[in-house]
């Protein structure tokens, strides 16, 4: 059986006709599922509105103490709990959770580097990942929707990259699952796909290999998000996980319209 982890940002969060698209597509993936949702749009616009000036460096975010407290009511809460309680309007029983519940996601404050100091941001790898919690709410058809909030085991709530979440999940699965599963991780957002020119909505990349994404990066046809998106897919890739993509939720059960991975 095919497990399927989407994660899902960007406006499709912010606009509600499209996060209601996104969550039919979503529910009409066979097999088991499990969403992973970004917010950052969502937060900036309620950091701006509360005076907290967003910062981020090479698309990674400052986290101080304020900006953790808006974060996490806005990711755990807010965005979390309407996502959730859309679900079961379609009648798919939903656990919104963040890192700390279960102890489902650990991580530990993310080290400077380049004399940067992020703050209260977490990172993880693959044994942060509780696979014997997810994979038991997949047994009783119940349907995991994780925040990008982490907890360090001493107290501490992280802000973690939803995308790297979704792709350390699959990751752990994948290792854990023994061949029993087939993991597919789709990163979803408002485009068909990781653009050539981000004017022409139209000129997605079909395919990306490693050395192709290597050469996008360096002559900046991508940036800012996209890069530690693709970084964390072509992560998935090395580390055994079946089927990659970044595209529009809408085409989720297609195979084209999409940009595919591929090492």
């Amino acid at each position: 059986m095919k497990i399927h982890i989407v994660k899902i940002g960007g406006n499709l969060i912010i606009e509600k006709k499209l996060l209601l698209s996104s969550l039919e597509s979503f529910l009409l993936l066979p097999g088991n599922k499990i969403l992973i949702h970004g917010g950052g749009s969502k937060a900036n616009i309620l950091s701006e509105k509360m005076g907290l000036i967003p910062k981020f460096i090479q698309g990674r975010r400052i986290t101080d103490k304020e900006t953790l407290d808006l974060l996490v009511m806005t990711y755990a809460g807010m965005i979390n709990k309407n996502i959730v309680a859309l679900l079961q309007s379609y009648d798919c029983n939903a656990l919104g959770l963040c890192g700390a519940d279960g102890n489902c996601l650990k991580s530990f404050f993310r080290l400077k580097t380049n004399n940067i100091d992020y703050g209260y941001v977490g990172d993880i790898t693959s044994k942060s990942v509780n696979t014997y919690f997810i994979k038991s709410l997949l047994k009783k058809n119940i349907v995991p929707v994780l925040c990008p909030i982490t907890h360090n085991g001493k107290g501490d709530l992280l802000n973690t990259n939803a995308d790297t979440i979704a792709a350390y999940i699959a990751i752990s699965l994948t290792k854990d699952c023994n061949d029993e599963n087939e993991i597919e991780l789709h990163f979803c957002f408002d485009k068909k796909g990781v653009l050539r020119d981000l004017h022409d909505a139209e000129s997605y990349f079909q395919r990306i290999d490693f050395r192709l994404f290597q050469r996008i990066k360096n002559n900046h046809t991508i940036k800012n998000g996209m890069i530690p998106k693709l970084e964390n897919a072509f992560l998935a890739l090395r580390n055994g996980v079946s089927k990659v993509s970044i595209g529009n939720p809408l085409y989720l059960n297609e195979e084209n319209n999409k940009t595919i991975l591929c090492l």
